[in-house]
């Protein structure tokens, strides 16, 4: 009996600290990331690349999903000027954060997430889902991002679905050539007669 006591009374305990810790107010720094995201998602989506780099911090390091490394900010410069006009059309669904940010000291954060970009590809456009990390500093007040790194799955994407499609017409229209080359070969080879 005693022990089932005890039991009850560390779980009571167990759930008025979660309850306590679900009401506990949110930590400002919080808000102070929404805000850097929206910047950045809106700086992103007007093409303003010095608005972007501001919010980078200056020994950035940004892994793309063509498995290119931008190192600083004139690297990601760099790369806007070269790919980002071209390739990227825009966001469906700007990246999304899958939780709160993981917080270390105070100054330091992970976050991760989602987003759906909009790309050109070999003329065609492309909605590829993507997965990212980022990690979030504060230098001289500001919160700024030192690593970010997107990624989509390479065994499941829109280019590779257009790719088997294409692969497919291709096949089915082979197959139908080759049929109708046998077929009229068929026909205009001699026929043996028995006899």
């Amino acid at each position: 009996m005693e022990k089932h006591c005890v039991g009850l009374a560390l779980a009571c305990c167990f759930l008025m600290s979660v309850a306590a810790a679900q009401n506990a107010p949110e930590d400002p720094v919080h808000s102070e990331l929404r805000a850097l995201r929206v910047e950045l998602v809106d700086a992103v989506s007007k093409g303003d690349i010095d608005s972007v780099l501001n919010h980078l911090s200056p020994d950035v390091v940004v892994t793309w999903q063509n498995a290119e490394v931008c190192r600083g900010r004139q690297g990601v410069r760099d790369f806007f000027q070269r790919m980002g006009k071209q390739s990227f059309k825009g966001y469906k669904v700007p990246p999304t954060p899958d939780d709160l940010t993981i917080m270390y000291n105070g100054d330091t954060g992970v976050s991760f997430g989602s987003s759906v970009g909009r790309f050109n590809v070999l003329g065609k456009e492309f909605d590829f889902h993507n997965r990212w990390t980022a990690t979030v500093v504060k230098e001289n007040g500001r919160w700024l991002v030192a690593s970010y790194h997107v990624s989509w799955n390479a065994l499941d994407n829109p280019l590779l679905a257009s790719a088997e499609t294409g692969l497919s017409w291709i096949g089915g229209i082979a197959l139908v050539i080759g049929l109708a080359v046998g077929w009229l070969v068929g026909r205009r080879s001699p026929r043996k007669l028995n006899g």
